[in-house]
């Protein structure tokens, strides 16, 4: 929080630096330099004004500044000011507020940086003057360029002192099931993680991005079995996720007769015996189909996996490394990575055990027709998360034993402040079992740090020939959609430079805006023809307004130097005004973000922005405009496309320059 005065040398500096006018320098203007000049480093230029409002109106309202200053909330509608202050919530009865609104703006002295606030009922209005705004916005947004918006301090376990370190995340997300198609479940959990990721490493957070594959079962073994028999080391090494699924989905169906006739004589074994009839005969007939069974030899080899035979273990070794290096190139194109790619497979049967054991121990357990479990429903505060099965009859781990044992190896190995799990509304209940599960197990610290971040599903996304969900067939067809539609206009597509590779990154984008177009609990209907036009609030609408201003930067062929030494008092224009004060909340929308944890909080102030933007071309015209003022348009339409690159990336997105 910035909140101090600084020494009249410090603001007279600033204020040269400025650009402000040096006649009659009032207190009000003081302070307000003085913040300006305290600000100059600070990640959000917003919280000057903060300072500057608070501070002025402290003395007239008889509060605080520091409280004034926590409640000055940014607004939804420029029509309602930039920043707002609901009187109420400084502890005024709500019969006194609006006569208190008025009496404070009545009070409020003169200021070079506000104008006089707005009485709105039992809210107080503060708008920002135009010109010290640009003058301090657009050289803010044109000096830190990709920093613009970011907050590191926000990461700091002590703001006071940096040598605290930073707050540490471990982000579980995308966790993709080996040999199995990459459905809707994991590209949302793989869009919504990686912006997280994004997020809280711009402020300032030290981000540990793990994906938790799915890659330990008996699936395994039937997988390598399946390898032995239908595989192809030619189709393996060119495309390991698919070969592994046709393989797989060829080895059930084989299965499928066997596992109809086992079912059918245990069946008649069953009426034998309740006949009362010799069934020794029918016993070894189930026995001997039971042991040639494609499942009796996929559950075989998962025993030589986990009893460590290195044979075996070589081969699903294998497998995983294929398919995680396959997974790297379709991450990359969703400008997704990765810290580490741990898997069911890396919890040590030590660490299930011990939790198994602590379990036991502490009382929560119980046994239950030969199974271990945890009934959380004998406490009416946990009741409705029901009954959690911690260990089946065979004695073999269950997810939840699983994940207690990954839940405290992250502890260990990371010292996280946050555990994050992006995972589908499906697994609301599990997850919750885990968390009370950790709490009750002695463990309140490690429950407190984690979080369920949940989304609805997506309907309808396959491929174009209506054919199996993988990701990398979805990204070709949209990209091939985008291509057909980039060469409609032949004259614009001959100068992109490689149209190809732009019409795949204008797919992805379509993809990933759509994805992030609603709140993420909320599913929606997957679809090519919306997600790929350039109608609406899309993807490529976003990436054709990017182009656009590259364009227009091409076009002006003014340098860096010519931008800084722009007038920027020349930005009179309604337009240019409105969208100096939308560049000025960027900062703030980050932060709120970090607070809903939606991405569609950037992406609707976004396209917010290039509707505004769309709007003022005509009327701020930048090429054959007046030499001053093509430099003062040029310098806001360029702190425009930085703010809407810094934006874009954030969401984890490419921009473009042409198109």
């Amino acid at each position: 929080m910035i909140h101090s005065f600084l020494k009249q040398r410090s603001i007279f500096n600033l204020y040269k630096l400025h650009n402000f006018k040096s006649r009659n320098l009032n207190m009000a203007t003081a302070t307000a330099m003085g913040h300006i000049h305290a600000a100059v480093e600070a990640s959000n230029p917003i919280d000057i004004y903060r300072s500057h409002i608070s501070d002025l109106l402290a003395p007239v309202a008889g509060k605080p500044a520091k409280d004034i200053y926590e409640k000055l909330s940014w607004t939804q509608t420029f029509d309602k000011g930039d920043l707002g202050l609901p009187i109420p919530s400084l502890r005024v009865p709500p019969k006194e507020a609006s006569a208190k609104a008025s009496e404070w703006s009545e009070n409020f002295p003169n200021s070079d940086l506000v104008e006089k606030p707005v009485v709105a009922g039992t809210f107080l209005q503060f708008f920002f003057k135009p010109q010290p705004l640009a003058k301090l916005i657009v050289p803010s947004i044109l000096q830190k360029k990709t920093l613009f918006g970011t907050n590191p301090k926000l990461g700091l376990r002590d703001e006071t002192d940096p040598s605290k370190g930073k707050k540490r995340m471990v982000i579980d997300f995308s966790s993709p099931n080996i040999a199995k198609p990459f459905h809707a479940g994991h590209l949302r959990s793989t869009i919504i993680g990686g912006f997280l990721a994004n997020l809280y490493e711009a402020a300032g957070w030290h981000v540990v991005r793990l994906n938790y594959l799915g890659d330990w079962g008996r699936q395994f073994g039937l997988l390598a079995n399946a390898f032995e028999m239908l595989g192809s080391e030619e189709k393996l090494e060119k495309d390991p996720i698919g070969h592994l699924f046709d393989i797989y989905v060829e080895i059930n169906r084989i299965s499928e007769p066997e596992e109809k006739e086992i079912k059918e004589k245990k069946e008649e074994l069953t009426q034998a015996s309740t006949n009362g009839k010799d069934t020794t005969e029918l016993e070894n007939e189930v026995k001997e189909l039971e042991s040639k069974s494609v499942n009796e030899k996929a559950r075989q080899y998962f025993k030589r996996m986990e009893e460590g035979d290195e044979a075996a273990l070589a081969t699903w070794r294998r497998f995983r490394d294929l398919s995680i290096e396959r997974y790297k190139k379709t991450y990359a194109r969703l400008n997704i990575r990765y810290d580490v790619y741990g898997g069911e497979s890396t919890v040590e049967l030590e660490r299930m055990d011990r939790a198994v054991q602590q379990l036991k121990e502490s009382g929560l357990s119980e046994e239950s027709q030969g199974a271990t479990i945890v009934d959380l429903t004998k406490n009416p505060k946990t009741k409705k998360l029901g009954k959690a099965l911690v260990r089946k009859r065979d004695g073999s781990s269950l997810y939840l034993t699983r994940d207690i044992g990954e839940a405290y190896k992250r502890v260990e190995l990371y010292q996280p402040d946050k555990l994050v799990y992006v995972v589908a509304s499906q697994q609301e209940l599990h997850l919750a079992q885990l968390f009370k599960i950790l709490e009750l197990m002695g463990h309140p610290e490690i429950a407190e740090k984690c979080q369920h971040i949940t989304f609805g599903m997506v309907h309808g996304m396959s491929s174009r020939k209506g054919t199996v969900k993988f990701l990398d067939d979805i990204l070709r067809d949209v990209g091939e959609k985008m291509h057909e539609v980039m060469q409609t206009n032949q004259a614009k597509y001959e100068q992109v430079e490689n149209p190809e590779q732009t019409a795949d990154t204008l797919g992805i984008t379509a993809v990933m805006v759509q994805d992030m177009s609603g709140k993420r609990i909320n599913g929606y209907d997957f679809s090519l023809e919306r997600m790929t036009s350039f109608e609406g609030d899309t993807g490529p609408y976003l990436q054709y307004a990017h182009a656009r201003l590259c364009s227009i930067t091409r076009k002006a062929g003014l340098s860096a130097e010519d931008l800084q030494s722009a007038d920027l008092s020349l930005l009179s224009e309604p337009h240019a005004i409105n969208l100096v004060r939308a560049l000025s909340s960027w900062p703030d929308v980050v932060q709120n973000t970090l607070k809903t944890q939606e991405p569609v909080t950037v992406l609707s102030y976004l396209f917010k922005m290039t509707h505004m933007l769309s709007s003022s071309y005509d009327v701020l015209k930048v090429v054959g405009s007046e030499p001053e003022i093509k430099k003062a348009r040029m310098a806001l339409y360029e702190a425009a496309r930085q703010v809407l690159n810094n934006g874009m990336k954030l969401l984890g997105l490419n921009p473009v320059e042409r198109m």
